[in-house]
């Protein structure tokens, strides 16, 4: 039997059975535009997608139904726009109503092109099919959608492949705040799924988003063996994956789900007894995989955070140009809070004292160049409060005003671990403290 999960907007039309012959379609295609979709049905399925649009305007809603003739549903929606903008915005009040919290965006590229067919692998005899509701993603404005790409909104979704960020269209692109909330991410073919699925034959998604706005973030989870409590796993955030066995009598695993500049997330699965898990508000059985939902909040006053990928050039203030990324993170949290005010602790491997070299006058943060650096003799406290110092100076250039960044110097005063250990080089380090949000 397949097991597809399905909103509480859809209990009531998927009540009554599919019939084992579709009859000639009286629906149209539809046509090229964007359309807020609250429900979707196999193509053998019309009569259940009009029985759900006539229950929808009888209630005094504006629905409608049709075909997507290139992916073979029908699609029960609201309303459809010509612009991506609109029907984003549309959507996300869409969402505020009652039964309603699922409701996305399909895109219908050209109703002229070509039906792309998607390979359906047909179940054994004597089971039977049931209605399957796409998983909401966004898509890039800027990129075209495949022609199998599912539905789209901006709730985060399932990601074949690691996210690449959709930088801002500004002059000086790499320095400024990277938006990851508008990526196009596939789902995996479709298949019947049976039961029991457990975690050994289902693969699982990490949906990773901002709480407060849906968007999609760039975080890892940690996959804990529980019993043991020791690391299986580190795993990108919005992709499918499939979770090491823990190998114990439980077959309990911990997530914890992070992204820096928010407050981690801690789940909790069983390997074995998968489906029973489906009952939690954050995982979902959606057709052949397991959807966890990581909602993160930004962080609060009290809370710190590391940048353990901002790096600096040896005995130098200067940073290495890989360090934009993360650096982009903090700037875009400044941006979103106003209220923000951070203090940055700056961390060195030990307390030594040697040559310092210093941002020059041209303020480049990024390169030591010849003729525009400042070198000097200095202890190792003076060098971390260069290196924090360096940061600040940086978002200020961004844009953030200096009242709402402290800095403070420990040198190798609250080192990690021993100066001499394989793991010394995670005592060089700024923190993060919020001070005020």
């Amino acid at each position: 039997m397949l097991r597809v999960p399905t909103s509480s907007a859809l209990i009531a039309a998927l009540l009554l059975f599919a019939s084992s012959a579709s009859a000639q379609s009286s629906a149209e295609s539809l046509k090229k535009g964007y359309y807020v979709v609250v429900a979707a049905y196999l193509d053998n399925q019309e009569s259940f997608a009009k029985k759900y649009a006539d229950e929808l305007n009888a209630q005094g809603k504006h629905a409608s139904y049709g075909l997507d003739a290139a992916r073979k549903f029908y699609y029960v929606y609201l309303d459809y726009y010509a612009g991506f903008d609109e029907s984003i915005a549309q959507m996300v009040q869409v969402r505020k109503e009652t039964g309603f919290g699922e409701a996305w965006v399909r895109i219908i590229k050209d109703d002229s092109a070509p039906a792309e067919v998607v390979a359906v692998t047909q179940p054994e005899p004597k089971k039977e099919p049931a209605p399957s509701k796409p998983i909401p993603a966004t898509p890039a404005p800027s990129q075209p959608t495949p022609a199998a790409t599912p539905v789209v909104a901006t709730q985060p979704a399932p990601q074949a492949e690691a996210v690449k960020p959709i930088a801002p269209a500004t002059p000086a692109a790499a320095d400024q705040a990277i938006d990851t909330s508008k990526v196009v991410i596939p789902n995996p073919p479709a298949a019947p799924v049976y039961v029991p699925q457990t975690l050994k034959n289902t693969q699982a998604f990490f949906s990773m988003y901002n709480a407060t706005n849906g968007t999609i973030l760039d975080g890892e989870v940690e996959v804990i063996d529980t019993d043991r409590s020791r690391l299986l796993s580190k795993m990108k955030a919005n992709s499918y994956i499939s979770l090491p066995d823990p190998n114990s009598k439980s077959g309990n695993i911990t997530l914890i789900g992070s992204a820096f500049g928010y407050r981690k997330v801690q789940h909790q699965m069983n390997y074995k007894n998968t489906e029973s898990d489906t009952t939690k508000e954050e995982i979902d059985l959606i057709g052949n995989y397991y959807m966890v939902k990581f909602d993160l909040t930004r962080m609060t006053k009290g809370d710190i955070a590391t940048l353990y990928n901002v790096y600096f050039y040896n005995d130098a203030a200067v940073m290495l140009p890989e360090s934009k990324y993360e650096l982009n993170k903090l700037l875009q949290m400044m941006q979103e809070n106003p209220k923000y005010r951070i203090m940055l602790h700056g961390h060195t491997n030990g307390n030594g004292r040697g040559k310092i070299i210093y941002v020059g006058p041209a303020k480049d943060f990024f390169n030591i160049t010849k003729d525009d650096v400042v070198k000097e003799s200095g202890t190792a406290k003076e060098l971390s409060g260069a290196r924090a110092n360096t940061i600040k100076e940086w978002l200020i250039s961004q844009g953030i005003d200096a009242s709402r960044i402290e800095v403070k110097a420990w040198g190798g005063g609250r080192m990690l671990h021993d100066k001499n250990s394989q793991h010394a080089r995670r005592n060089v380090r700024v923190e993060v403290e919020v001070l005020q949000d």
